[in-house]
């Protein structure tokens, strides 16, 4: 090491040294009171800013004051049948407590109107739900569309307002519990860093992430660059609190941030560079940590990632070894070996407050309407917020489940609690991601072998139905992406063919040369997987940009089969793809479609390369699979 270099070296450690020495983790008595439980008693919590900020989002109390919460009054019969159907449409992220809270009131006797209720939940991506909501759930028939709304953020009733659902979405909700959206780090991370015992600001945060040398400084060179993982801010609370820490950070103040510091050209070219530092963006965290998961049981964690923006809900789930491989399912496994540490950064830091929104759109009826108060009402009750605690939340007085807190790793909320902004910061927020999010190169490698002329339920080829779903994920590319596309299939012992047979480009200038040569795509006969992957995986990686996503997009319905030996191993292609992950990574996102497809084999491509795997083995579903891949770019 050069005498310059242990300059920095030692530099950057003492900076840290001091900054531990200058910062005092302050739990302030006028910002928190510690909750006394017991018989559904709990004194009140306030949160710094929650429902404070200038412009922030509404959101409304179950309760009128905190203390005692009331015992759950049920009706001494179930009312006539048949009964009113209360259809609650929850986040992915806070799906679990919705789903306890519904199971809750549906365990005991309701009347309402003098009939039953029958409530039945499901769940959607926030940004997806916040888009339906304001068209009034299009496609969906009328008696199945939600009169309940419960989204884990009030930030995504301002964004479906802002879409033009004001005749279907109120301005707010009703807060039934909440999770704080935090920096996590795996423990030996935070540790290095000094981050466990000491706050650091959102500009600390993101300027280690643009360092390529911040772990070599921590004398961990082994850890690589500093991974960032964040969700996308049109999809996850999670990724609308990055952004809004990042334009916060940059313009000076989180608390105060306004839609002309997010219009500023400084800022916005600061917002850019923090951007740079993104692995690659996700519809929902779940998938991150399974990722996360899955890289440390193949050696270390910090191969993956150095950090995530996530709520505390998320680092109790992975805390206690529960994950979601495809975003949707929950798969539970032991407790991870390294578990996350949440860190509360000192400028400030969000709240999700899961509002119960009653919807008003013309398919809600009076009776619906009287029938989601009465859950509103239930949710307020000391059994409905033992409910909220039970699934990992704080309850509306702040109380956390005392084992929820010791297992998940969750500390008394420090000072810093914001609400989320109002609906023109948030609108501003959600129009600036396109021009500053880190830009991709991606190219789709699609398997064109002989299966995929076989016919799916729709009556629509495999080949066909994939088409169509590629030409609908190009709608999420825009400036500044590059797309390319290859195919691949063999005849008989022959080459890979037809190859590549639109390079990647601009994904404007380019995209009418890459849709002519997706419509040509025609199925051919066998599939040497192997070799095509590790073919384009090499290309790409030749071709690797440090300022973008570099990543392959794999959809196919089959397992590797050449006529004769395979020119390459399924052994040989992991070393290859975990040397190229190691010095120019490039992420190898894989779609399985079909039942056939060998889901093991490509579970294990995206997980040597830190990217995810999906899930279309129902060939009905690979335009929704494939647009929620697309989210990661």
């Amino acid at each position: 090491m050069s005498a310059d270099d242990m300059d920095r070296r030692d530099r950057s450690k003492r900076q840290h040294r001091q900054q531990r020495r200058r910062r005092v983790w302050v739990i302030a008595a006028a910002s928190l009171v510690m909750v006394l439980l017991g018989g559904g008693v709990a004194t009140a919590v306030v949160l710094t800013g929650q429902g404070g900020a200038v412009g922030s989002t509404p959101t409304a109390s179950v309760t009128a004051s905190p203390g005692v919460f009331p015992s759950d009054h049920p009706s001494a019969n179930d009312g006539r049948k048949p009964c009113i159907s209360l259809n609650v449409l929850s986040s992915y992220e806070n799906a679990e407590l919705v789903a306890r809270l519904v199971e809750g009131y549906n365990a005991r006797p309701r009347s309402v109107d003098g009939r039953c209720v029958d409530a039945v939940v499901s769940k959607a991506v926030s940004g997806t739900a916040a888009t339906a909501a304001a068209g009034g759930f299009p496609g969906v028939a009328a008696d199945d569309k939600p009169t309940v709304w419960l989204p884990d953020a009030s930030s995504w009733l301002a964004v479906a307002q802002d879409a033009g659902g004001a005749e279907n979405v109120p301005t707010e909700g009703t807060s039934i519990g909440s999770s704080a959206i935090v920096l996590a780090m795996p423990q030996s991370l935070a540790e290095a860093i000094g981050w466990s015992e000491d706050r650091p600001t959102w500009n600390e945060v993101f300027n280690a992430a643009r360092d390529e040398a911040t772990w070599s400084w921590m004398e961990h060179p082994e850890w690589g660059a500093f991974k960032l993982g964040k969700t996308s801010p049109l999809m996850a609370s999670s990724g609308q609190a990055a952004m809004l820490a990042e334009f916060g950070s940059e313009a000076g103040s989180l608390a105060e941030i306004t839609t002309s510091q997010i219009h500023s050209t400084k800022v916005v070219n600061a917002v850019r560079q923090d951007e740079l530092a993104t692995t690659h963006y996700m519809a929902t965290p779940e998938r991150f940590l399974a990722q996360a998961r899955a890289s440390e049981k193949q050696g270390s964690i910090a191969d993956f990632l150095s950090a995530v923006i996530i709520d505390e809900k998320t680092v109790w789930d992975y805390n206690r070894g529960i994950t979601s491989p495809d975003g949707v399912s929950r798969a539970e496994s032991t407790p991870p070996g390294e578990q996350l540490v949440p860190i509360y950064p000192s400028d400030g830091y969000y709240v999700a407050d899961n509002p119960l929104t009653v919807l008003e759109g013309p398919w809600v009826d009076a009776s619906e309407k009287e029938a989601a108060r009465d859950l509103l009402t239930f949710a307020g009750t000391k059994q409905g917020q033992q409910l909220v605690r039970a699934a990992g939340y704080h309850d509306l007085n702040g109380a956390l489940d005392p084992i929820v807190s010791q297992v998940g790793g969750l500390p008394e909320r420090p000072s810093g609690a914001l609400a989320f902004p109002g609906r023109e910061v948030l609108a501003a927020i959600e129009s600036a991601f396109p021009e500053v999010r880190k830009r991709a190169q991606v190219l789709f490698l699609v398997d064109v072998s002989g299966s995929m002329e076989e016919k799916i339920p729709t009556g629509e080829t495999k080949l066909a139905a994939a088409k169509k779903a590629i030409e609908q994920a190009l709608g999420h590319f825009s400036k500044g992406d590059n797309i390319g596309l290859a195919a691949f299939s063999a005849v008989d012992d022959g080459p890979v063919t037809p190859g590549l047979v639109s390079p990647v480009g601009d994904a404007r200038t380019d995209r009418a040369k890459f849709l002519e040569a997706l419509g040509a795509l025609r199925p051919v006969e066998f599939t040497p997987l192997y070799t095509a992957i590790d073919t384009f995986a090499e290309q790409s990686a030749a071709a690797w940009d440090p300022e973008r996503i570099n990543a392959i997009v794999l959809l196919s319905d089959g397992k590797n089969e050449t006529l004769g030996p395979s020119p390459t191993s399924k052994k040989q292609l992991l070393a290859g793809l975990e040397r190229l992950h190691d010095e120019t990574p490039v992420l190898v996102f894989t779609l399985a479609y079909g039942a056939n497809a060998d889901t093991k084999t490509l579970r294990e491509i995206s997980t040597v390369t830190g990217a995810q795997f999906y899930d279309a083995t129902d060939p009905t579903k690979i335009s929704a699979v494939l647009g929620d891949l697309v989210t990661s770019f």
